[in-house]
């Protein structure tokens, strides 16, 4: 469980019992509630635990540089922003169409819609003060 904070700790735990793991499933969780740091954290738990030889290494890596980078958002520093979504896109464009039940192409979009309205304002305008919120589908999931 993350060790930031006993809500995101809880919200982790609410999602056990499910065929995916509850840190995949919270990354998704806190990623829609706008909370990247904290998505960024529950799911660095589970990729630090499976390790460099895992077979979701790199797509974790990815979904963890892609909440950095609205992260970095957040921050309104637009240009480690831009280079978290070449490095999460980079990770994330290694696997399927489906992957992990989540539709890696709808991600990759997201990736790129964002990234280009950063790079087409000249790295003078942060989209995230425009008042949209990026949004994921989560995983379909359902309780074993």
């Amino acid at each position: 469980m993350s060790s930031k904070s006993p809500r995101i700790a809880k919200r982790v735990a609410s999602l056990s019992g499910r065929s995916l793991d509850p840190h995949y499933l919270g990354f998704f969780s806190c990623f829609n509630d706008s909370l990247f740091f904290e998505a960024h954290d529950v799911l660095e738990a589970l990729w630090l635990r499976e390790g460099k030889a895992a077979a979701n290494y790199a797509f974790y890596k990815g979904l963890i540089q892609l909440a950095g980078a609205f992260v970095h958002l957040q921050k309104n520093r637009l240009g480690p922003a831009v280079a978290l979504f070449n490095l999460a896109e980079s990770n994330l464009a290694r696997y399927p169409s489906l992957h992990e039940s989540v539709d890696v192409p709808a991600i990759l979009e997201l990736i790129a819609r964002w990234r280009s309205q950063i790079v087409d304002a000249n790295f003078r305008r942060n989209p995230l003060a425009l008042g949209e919120l990026p949004k994921l589908e989560p995983p379909d999931d359902e309780p074993n």
